[in-house]
């Protein structure tokens, strides 16, 4: 039987993989698309449901993304979310208006509807993310208001009988009280989907593909030491064995003592060394290409083009020992999204490069030109569950997430030796002790980073002129939205105590309380 999938049609909505993995919390198969994907191609898919996401723009706009309103003929279900629920009421001859009130943040609404499919169990007034600043004034021929806000006629409609449905407010957000059971409701009871998706066997189906896909060619994996990267090997190890070249490029600018973590793991005598493992050591080379530069967008670029560099160097010498036909990527789906998904997708993960070499050096060391990325469809949740499944020890699978460019972006202005490693120690301190105090890292980010700050500070009878560190704890799930971690106060001032007695050149510690968004996760 054909895999149940729902698509998510993207519009530029900030909130997007949020959809999928709500969807895919209900063991339901959901993939993201460009909105111009186009009708024909969307058909092919025969999806079982659609859902139209959020965006920036206005549907009145000239230059706003639309897509064929035949698309509410082919008798498939559609949701549309906040910019997805105007367009729905624009391309079915509503009317949509920019509202004398704009709402954002938490708000009530009130459900109209009570018998509504969508609002099943849900409370007659629940609390609601809203982010719009357009509202629908009215609504379409055959639809009819299921709620609505004090500031907001139609916080929903539907048209039950052709299974189309709009939500001016986010269900897929936490901050929707009850939305998990709308998104469920759309996808179990709308849509008709059995829900019977399970990650369980990913790990042994995906090995048997890469196993006939590959035969016995030849594969190189630029291998990072993180969690994707490492199950891809582990992956592909399993799949085909020394014929699996990993080069792991050590840039100096790692957390303390991983790079040796990653040699004891894929090395010779390490619990996953049945492939071929080559580090390089290119520590000076980077912190000598970095000197001076303080702009964190250059330094990202700079930082994935030396990788491009090295990894293209060993790739050749490599390459004249037998030659490659496939590179192999520790892809996710985030990176995929992130990096941009037609016009209306927004890059923002500007220092991963899904398709990995330039293409030049594909050709010149005759690589397929399409990588072997096995987990590509896969979030980082359902990558760790695949991880356990292989056997990787669960401090591997659940290690703090890390950045591509390392402590580069970790520490703010110029990147010295000096000042990585005093993130290095005073990063070590910090997750030292919340694993101490029982803190549970594995439902976020916590990490140390050094801020371009120096004030005056007084240790013993001696003034100084230090810098401040600036430790950062997250709790998210998708890590597309995050709250600051409540970590208790005493076990902040012990790290306090400890870093800046233990680490020279710190003489000030700070906790970083900004929410994602504004911020971002990482402090650059």
């Amino acid at each position: 039987m054909a895999q149940e999938l729902v698509v998510v049609l993207d519009f530029g909505g900030q909130y997007k993989q949020l959809i999928a993995r709500r969807v895919r919390e209900n063991n339901v198969y959901c993939e993201i698309h460009p909105s111009s994907i186009g009708l024909d191609k969307l058909k092919e898919m025969n999806p079982k449901g659609i859902i139209l996401t959020g965006g920036p723009n206005s549907v009145y706009a000239a230059d706003s993304p639309s897509f064929d309103p035949e698309i509410f003929n082919l008798g498939i279900p559609v949701l549309g979310i906040c910019y997805g629920s105007q367009l729905m009421a624009h391309l079915l001859g509503g009317v949509v208006k920019t509202a004398p009130v704009s709402e954002y943040g938490h708000t009530d609404v009130t459900i109209d509807k009570k018998n509504s499919i969508l609002f099943d169990d849900v409370n007659s007034v629940t609390t609601v993310w809203m982010s719009h600043t357009d509202y629908i004034a009215e609504v379409p021929e055959g639809f009819e208001i299921s709620a609505h806000t004090k500031d907001c006629p139609v916080a929903a409609m539907e048209n039950e009988s052709k299974k189309l449905y709009a939500t001016q407010f986010h269900p897929e957000v936490l901050h929707t009280k009850e939305g998990e059971k709308m998104l469920r409701h759309f996808v179990l009871d709308v849509c008709k989907c059995c829900g019977d998706w399970q990650m369980g066997s990913f790990a042994e189906k995906t090995i048997k593909e890469l196993r006939e896909k590959i035969g016995s060619d030849r594969v190189l994996l630029g291998l990072s030491g993180g969690v994707d990267s490492t199950v891809t090997a582990v992956l592909l190890s399993k799949a085909i064995g020394k014929q699996l070249y990993c080069v792991f490029v050590d840039h100096g600018m790692m957390r303390k003592n991983e790079g040796d973590e990653v040699e004891a793991v894929f090395g010779p005598n390490g619990q996953f060394g049945d492939l071929n493992f080559i580090r390089v050591n290119a520590g000076e080379d980077y912190f000598a290409m970095l000197s001076g530069v303080t702009d964190p967008e250059k330094k990202r670029k700079l930082i994935g083009e030396k990788f491009v560099d090295i990894f293209g160097n060993e790739a050749r010498k490599l390459a004249g020992t037998g030659g490659f036909k496939y590179m192999a990527q520790g892809t996710i789906y985030p990176d995929v999204v992130e990096s941009g998904m037609g016009k209306d997708g927004a890059v923002i993960k500007s220092h991963h490069n899904v398709g990995g070499l330039p293409h030049d050096l594909v050709v010149e060391l005759g690589f397929d030109e399409n990588p072997v990325e096995p987990l590509r469809a896969l979030f980082k949740d359902e990558v760790r569950k695949v991880g356990l499944e292989l056997g990787i020890p669960r401090e591997l699978v659940y290690r703090q997430p890390f950045p591509g460019p390392g402590l580069g972006i970790r520490v703010v202005g110029e990147v010295t030796p000096q000042k990585v490693h005093i993130v290095q120690e005073a990063d070590a301190i910090y997750r030292e002790e919340l694993e101490k105090a029982g803190i549970d890292m594995g439902k976020g980010q916590f990490f140390a980073a050094l801020s371009n700050m120096r004030s005056v500070g007084v240790m013993g009878d001696f003034r100084t002129y230090d810098y401040a560190v600036v430790l950062r704890g997250v709790i998210t799930s998708d890590f597309m939205t995050a709250e600051a971690a409540e970590i208790p106060w005493n076990v902040l001032q012990i790290c306090m105590n400890r870093i800046i007695n233990e680490v020279k050149g710190v003489n000030r510690v700070m906790y970083d309380l900004t929410s994602k968004p504004p911020g971002t996760i990482e402090l650059e």
